[in-house]
């Protein structure tokens, strides 16, 4: 049997964020688990998803704002780089901050499912993982793979320890710090 090797980034945090830097505009990079990963740009649907999320959370909540693509310094120690979809956050939380933020102010934290082959670990497994380690109260996750809409709530031990599933259509409830119910019927037109 071959011992198990200690766990090796790619590359430092601070190297990331120079080949970040350096990227074209039309290439995003995240380094998670201590990989780097190209984020997909986002398609048509995608971006009315969450531009969808943006206004019922103004609806609902006056008082947050949900940024589109906000880089997050998630995982263990803030290790990882997050560019997520959306970060819900107290209105003015973000002055002064860089590309990378602090995850302390953020209250919820969105990924819509892209059309690729790394979807399903990075937004199901690498992503939650990075956010409860960073000590987000709630992810949300909407599937456009299966059409569902997932809140994980409780992050404890790098692990989110609730999670709840639901089909686009319904009602979805996410609870406190956040505090609002989707009527997620709309997605359904966006799940393509």
């Amino acid at each position: 049997m071959t011992p198990r090797t200690e766990y090796q980034p790619q590359m430092s945090v601070e190297d990331f964020e120079e080949l970040e830097r350096a990227a074209p505009e039309t290439v995003w990079l995240e380094f998670i688990n201590g990989k780097v990963v190209v984020k997909p740009m986002p398609d048509g649907n995608h971006s009315e998803i969450v531009a969808w999320l943006q206004r019922v959370c103004m609806q609902h909540r006056p008082d947050l704002w949900l940024h589109a693509e906000r880089g997050l310094k998630t995982e263990h120690y803030r290790k990882g780089r997050a560019r997520a979809d959306g970060v819900l956050v107290p209105r003015g939380s973000l002055k002064g901050h860089g590309e990378w933020s602090e995850t302390e102010a953020a209250l919820m934290a969105v990924e819509v499912t892209s059309w690729d082959a790394d979807a399903a670990q990075r937004d199901r497994v690498d992503k939650p993982d990075g956010y409860a380690a960073a000590g987000i109260p709630i992810y949300v996750l909407i599937d456009r793979d299966d059409c569902t809409v997932t809140v994980f709530t409780h992050p404890e031990g790098g692990r989110y320890r609730q999670q709840v599933n639901k089909p686009l259509g319904t009602a979805v409830e996410i609870p406190d710090p956040v505090n609002i119910t989707l009527d997620t019927e709309p997605l359904k037109e966006f799940a393509d």
